[in-house]
């Protein structure tokens, strides 16, 4: 590492967009550098004024020539749906992507043009998050040297839908409000599938389960029992108010790798009458082997719904992860790189308990 700061764009200011750029702020390597945007509305607008802060002197702009023209090391890629063309463009450029929004274990026959694009840049693209990204892979795989004869592997999400602030998504993509047909037929399966299938597949593959694994992906939906009041408008009696999704690698028609979702409208009022159990909203992580080893996060998910829609613990844990990986992404070789390719990644100290210039041992 240089003394010079690592230049940082970021690409969509969602709520991951605005965790990251505050991460992305207070780690003592990173500088923001540039910030492009979906809405004209925020065109020429100071970052600052975008996440809430005092202004930064970073512009915020529509344009991608603007950000392929910049000086940057490293973009935070985090639009709602990627897009290969564009990513490829910034890699081309010279950037370095992390996202959170794919490539997390890829076909490589999927990222030729991708991979084409990073030699050309001498570039790195690495795609991570939460779940899924570390609840799915980096745990799971770190947990199971605990063990030997594995013969399950499971990291499952227990959340509260409520307290995710993106109504639009959580009614017209996750399809809550709308019947069970609606919701099934919606596509969200479809856009979870590609990044969970990938974290499945990584896990099948490090740990040496059967080649050729089939990943079987089931869906199901609970609805209100009752009129349930929710960020998103009252869900009448009938309608989706709970989803479930599940990601199975079968050896021999038996589950050997299991990535889940359980997302509710709270535990009032639904049919078929799901909860989160006695332990409450988590994302837990079990090693079925000898011996069984089994983590329980929580901290991922806010205190209360109003907690949540201000500031999502999950969101915030999914943009840091990715700011995180900075550092370690521009230093790596060229091409695709996943988890399995990078070292430890780690967070950093607060700025207040950081080493000073001359400090250390």
């Amino acid at each position: 590492m240089t003394n010079r700061p690592i230049r940082v764009v970021q690409w969509a200011t969602g709520g991951v967009g605005v965790a990251a750029i505050q991460g992305v702020l207070a780690h003592p390597d990173l500088e923001l550098v540039g910030c492009w945007v979906h809405s004209d509305a925020k065109h020429g607008k100071d970052v600052g004024e975008l996440i809430g802060a005092e202004p930064l002197g970073v512009t915020a702009t529509t344009s991608m020539d603007d950000v392929l023209a910049m000086d940057a090391d490293c973009v935070v890629y985090a639009p709602l749906v990627p897009d290969d063309d564009q990513v490829a463009a910034l890699l081309r450029s010279g950037k370095n992507v992390v996202t959170p929004v794919g490539w997390i274990y890829p076909n490589p026959d999927r990222v030729v043009a991708i991979e084409a694009a990073c030699r050309e840049g001498g570039t790195t693209l690495h795609g991570t998050g939460i779940h899924p990204g570390g609840i799915t892979e980096r745990f799971p795989l770190m947990v199971s040297s605990l063990s030997a004869s594995v013969t399950h592997v499971r990291a499952e999400e227990f959340s509260d839908i409520r307290t995710y602030n993106a109504p639009d998504v959580v009614r017209h993509v996750m399809g809550f409000g709308g019947t069970p047909e609606e919701a099934y037929a919606s596509p969200m399966a479809g856009l979870l599938s590609g990044g969970f299938k990938a974290s499945v597949r990584m896990v099948v593959a490090e740990m040496g389960f059967g080649s050729g694994t089939e990943v079987r992906t089931t869906q199901e939906v609970a609805v209100a029992s009752a009129p349930i009041d929710t960020p998103i408008g009252v869900i009448e009696p009938g309608r989706v108010a709970a989803r479930r999704f599940r990601w199975d690698a079968l050896v021999d028609g038996e589950p050997v790798v299991t990535a889940a979702v359980n997302w509710l409208m709270g535990e009032e009022d639904l049919d078929p009458g799901w909860s989160f159990g006695p332990e409450g909203e988590r994302f837990e992580v079990e090693v079925t082997g000898d011996p069984t080893v089994s983590l329980t996060f929580k901290g991922l998910q806010p205190e209360s719904v109003a907690a949540g829609l201000v500031r999502n613990p999950g969101v915030v844990s999914t943009a840091n992860h990715c700011v995180s990986s900075i550092p370690y992404v521009v230093r790596a070789e060229p091409g695709v790189r996943t988890y399995l390719h990078l070292p430890l990644i780690a967070g950093r100290a607060a700025p207040h308990l950081g080493l000073r210039d001359g400090a250390g041992a």
